[in-house]
C-alpha cells in the first residue's frame, strides 16, 4: 500500500512505500550520513521484500528531474527497517533502523516512517515493539516517546564509541 501526503508537516509530495532493490544505494548513503556506525550495504539487502522495510520518497517540483534516483518517481529521503522476532512465545516487533536525509529532517518524514513501520508490525500481531537508541540522541528519544515508547533498560557501552543505548518499548 502506498501513501501520498501533501500536508505541511511533510513538505512536498512524500510517498511511503516498501523498499525496492533500486532504493538500496540511496538508503545506504542516508545510513552513512546519519550514523557514526553505519550498517553495511548487505544488511539492507537482507531486508528486501519485508513489509517493515519502507522508504520515504519525495518529488520536489524544482529538482525532480535533476536529482531523481528512483526512476521518474522521485528520490529516497528516508527509511525504516522493522521486523518481527520471537520472544518467549510471543511476537516482538523491533525497529532496527530509521533515518532521514539531513536536508529533509524536521519535516515530519521520520514520524511518518515510524508510524508506517509500527502499522506494518501491528499487522503481524506483535504484542510489543522495542528499539535501541543512543543515550545522547534526544531528538530520537522525543520522537519515540511521542509514539508511546518508554525506556525499559540500558545496554552499557552498546555502541563502538562506548556510548550506552536505551532500550525503549511500546506495548500494543
Amino acid at each position: 500500500m502506498t501513501t501520498v501526503a501533501r500536508d505541511e508537516e511533510s513538505g512536498p509530495d512524500v510517498r511511503i512505500r516498501e523498499a525496492e532493490r533500486a532504493d538500496l544505494l540511496a538508503v545506504f548513503h542516508i545510513e552513512q550520513e546519519a550514523f557514526p556506525q553505519p550498517w553495511p550495504f548487505s544488511a539492507f539487502e537482507r531486508f528486501l521484500g519485508e513489509s517493515g522495510f519502507l522508504v520515504a520518497q519525495v518529488r520536489d517540483d524544482e529538482d525532480s528531474r535533476e536529482t531523481a534516483t528512483v526512476g521518474d518517481d522521485g528520490r529516497v529521503v528516508g527509511y525504516v527497517v522493522a521486523d518481527v522476532v520471537p520472544n518467549h512465545g510471543e511476537s516482538l516487533g523491533h525497529i532496527k533502523d530509521i533515518a532521514v536525509a539531513e536536508e529533509r529532517r524536521s519535516e515530519g518524514i521520520g514520524r511518518r516512517l515510524l508510524q508506517r513501520g509500527l502499522t506494518a508490525l501491528a499487522a503481524q500481531n506483535v504484542a510489543s515493539v522495542k528499539l535501541e537508541v543512543r543515550e545522547s540522541n534526544d531528538t530520537a528519544k522525543r520522537l519515540y516517546e511521542g509514539f508511546g515508547f518508554e525506556r525499559k533498560g540500558t545496554l552499557p557501552r552498546y555502541y563502538s564509541n562506548g556510548e550506552d543505548a536505551f532500550v525503549m518499548v511500546r506495548e500494543f
